[in-house]
């Protein structure tokens, strides 16, 4: 028998697919529009929220029995942020440039409705096991789209990937800038991002049509 059953197997594939947190429920917007300027912090703000829904499902699935209903919100914040804390020193600890450039989003982690969705719909009524898939397969499909936004972005806005060019040098017109290539220096202004993110539902939308919502 594999380590995950058909339904633990879900758990993870689902958000990467047609029950994506920010393509099909639309969560989690706000760090998409603001931080995927460049693939770098992208990646990191990808990780950061992987650990932060990893660690933090399965701490309040084993909270789950003894958080008075009245206060469960307060506690679902107090774990979330001291797990952001832990990820805001290791960031300046080891990468203190990207820790500025990240600045208060990662602090905004707390806040990010995608992480207090699935602590209050799936942790609280679930066993740890499952509920660390869960935060795992959520947080995966979350740092994808990150991860492609930030992709496109910073490779048609600046011509870099992670800050290394890769077009050519468009000072000296080598590469596609000696064919006449420009950056487009739009995609890297936060609306793009919302655009990117809207080309990305359409393409989803287009290969699964059951996704399509009714008028």
């Amino acid at each position: 028998m594999g380590l995950l059953s058909k339904k633990d197997s879900k758990l993870i594939m689902d958000p990467l697919a047609d029950n994506n947190p920010i393509t099909i429920q639309v969560l989690g917007i706000c760090s998409a529009l603001a931080i995927t300027a460049q693939l770098k912090p992208s990646i990191v703000m990808a990780v950061s929220v992987l650990f932060v829904m990893g660690v933090g499902n399965v701490v309040i699935s084993l909270m789950r029995n003894i958080i008075p209903s009245k206060i469960r919100i307060i506690v679902q914040l107090i774990v979330v942020a001291t797990l952001v804390i832990i990820v805001d020193q290791v960031l300046k600890a080891f990468a203190y440039s990207l820790s500025k450039e990240l600045s208060v989003f990662i602090g905004l982690i707390i806040t990010n409705c995608i992480i207090m969705g699935r602590f209050e719909a799936f942790a609280l009524g679930n066993k740890p096991w499952r509920s660390f898939l869960d935060g795992i397969g959520n947080a995966a499909g979350y740092g994808v789209i990150l991860i492609i936004v930030g992709f496109f972005r910073e490779l048609l806005g600046s011509g870099t990937l992670f800050g290394f060019p890769v077009l050519g040098n468009p000072v000296e017109k080598t590469g596609l800038y000696a064919i006449g290539y420009e950056n487009n220096g739009f995609m890297v202004l936060p609306p793009m991002a919302l655009i990117v993110v809207g080309i990305i539902i359409w393409v989803q939308r287009s290969k699964n049509k059951e996704l399509i919502e009714e008028n």
